[in-house]
């Protein structure tokens, strides 16, 4: 059996890859590994009403009970799973993938993400036919089984989670024009809805949806259509988000992209001058921009690096204590807040920082400085052969010895297909163009097809 889970839950396209059956048997899994109460939340797609229903009846079927919150983002299941002390939480959604995939990803008690031994576990459990498959397991039979519980005012309850946040550092967002593209997703329900009660004044895209337009050219991965709103509004600040809205994208009046890299330098900074940035570190992933960790230095800030991948982010947080942990996509996990990305938090926490500077959005994003980027994809007959060539070794190395501390070079295989990924930064775009090219000339040569 090929493995469940993916990087971020079970996902594929739905009814094809994502069966009912599975939706019913992770149900069954949640009361088995978690306990008998779990909150369930949907993003908008056409697919939801069916996954959830299935979901729900393997709940109950092993006896639970299902907490039904409707459409809501997917922080707001982590929120509500500890706000209601249920055992666990599910949320179905694909997050920023198209209309047609699904997905199903599991929250522990604490609004955590499940760790990978529980995951195989789970795994096993579905793969041996669920409870039912079970030899030292009763199946709930008659008046035994459980119920499914509608979470009344379940976006309401989230919406006051992140606008209390705010109103308790003493700011407000009055004078504050926002553009918004909610993408067709979860977000339409709660972000224009937040800012607005911060004394925003909202213009809202994508607001809409019909379950096959989420995520469809618009959002956090397709930011066109803000930037034409952008230009048409003449707002302050853009904020998008993807179909679950566990990520923002955020942007300058003039257009210019405000990436994950410069949503959580600013808010470091930020926490790091207020004094509740915990032993002055920061987590991002290796596929972080240089400038970022170039401008944590300059504030004074360690910059502690994973691999890619929020659960990796999440789980040096965790080890540690640190207070926030990113990545360039727009995931932006603060443990004081959540404990998953939330977009919504996050752009709220974003622009009380920029109004706590006194300075214009475009202003606060100029605390780092993006280092042109390259990022060449080689296919090759091996990805696994990268390890030990020791030609392609040495032409990484004869980059790096020219880029010195003004540069750097990353080179990895893909985790899902046949590639090897080249990335330099450099002072300049030509030189991480050239450079880049360079090395992925010699991958070709050693590795290619």
């Amino acid at each position: 059996m090929a493995r469940l889970f993916g990087t971020d839950g079970v996902r594929g396209v739905a009814n094809k890859e994502l069966t009912c059956e599975i939706a019913y048997r992770l149900g069954q899994a949640a009361v088995a590994f978690l306990g008998e109460s779990i909150v369930i939340g949907k993003d908008t797609r056409l697919s939801g009403d069916m996954l959830e229903s299935a979901v729900a009846a393997g709940i109950m079927s092993a006896g639970g009970t299902a907490l039904v919150a409707g459409v809501i983002p997917t922080p707001g299941v982590a929120f509500l799973t500890r706000e209601l002390h249920a055992d666990g939480g599910i949320v179905i959604s694909a997050s920023h993938n198209p209309p047609e995939y699904n997905g199903i990803k599991l929250f522990d008690a604490e609004g955590f993400k499940l760790r990978d031994a529980v995951e195989d576990e789970i795994e096993a459990f579905i793969a041996g036919g669920g409870l039912e498959g079970a030899a030292d397991v009763e199946v709930p039979r008659g008046d035994e089984v459980g119920i499914m519980l509608p979470v009344e005012d379940a976006v309401e309850l989230y919406i006051n989670h992140a606008v209390s946040s705010i109103e308790a550092q003493g700011v407000d967002f009055s004078g504050l024009h926002i553009a918004l593209d909610a993408g067709h997703g979860a977000s339409a329900l709660s972000s224009a809805e937040a800012f607005e009660r911060l004394g925003a004044r909202v213009t809202v895209i994508n607001d809409d949806y019909d379950g096959c337009d989420i995520n469809v050219e618009c959002g956090s991965t397709c930011l066109g259509p803000l930037r034409e709103l952008m230009a048409q509004s003449g707002a302050d600040v853009g904020v998008a988000h993807d179909g679950d809205a566990d990520r923002v994208m955020l942007m300058t009046p003039d257009g210019s992209e405000i990436d994950g890299d410069f949503i959580e330098a600013l808010l470091a900074i930020d926490l790091h001058e207020r004094g509740l940035l915990f032993e002055d570190t920061v987590v991002s992933t290796v596929m972080c921009n240089l400038g970022f960790v170039h401008a944590m230095r300059d504030a004074g800030i360690k910059v502690v690096q994973t691999k890619v991948g929020d659960r990796y982010v999440l789980g040096e947080m965790r080890e540690h204590g640190y207070s926030i942990g990113g990545e360039q996509s727009g995931h932006m996990i603060m443990l004081e807040h959540n404990s998953t990305g939330d977009g919504l938090m996050t752009a709220c926490q974003y622009l009380a920082a920029v109004v706590r500077s006194g300075k214009s959005v475009a202003e606060a994003a100029a605390v780092m400085t993006r280092f042109p980027q390259e990022l060449i994809n080689v296919k090759v007959a091996d990805k696994h052969a990268l390890e030990g060539n020791e030609a392609i070794a040495a032409s990484v190395s004869a980059v790096e010895a020219e880029l010195g501390d003004e540069g750097r070079v990353l080179i990895r295989p893909s985790g899902t297909e046949p590639l090897i990924r080249v990335m330099v930064e450099a002072s300049s775009e030509e030189a991480a163009v050239s450079m880049a090219n360079r090395i992925a000339d010699v991958v070709r040569s050693e590795l290619g097809e």
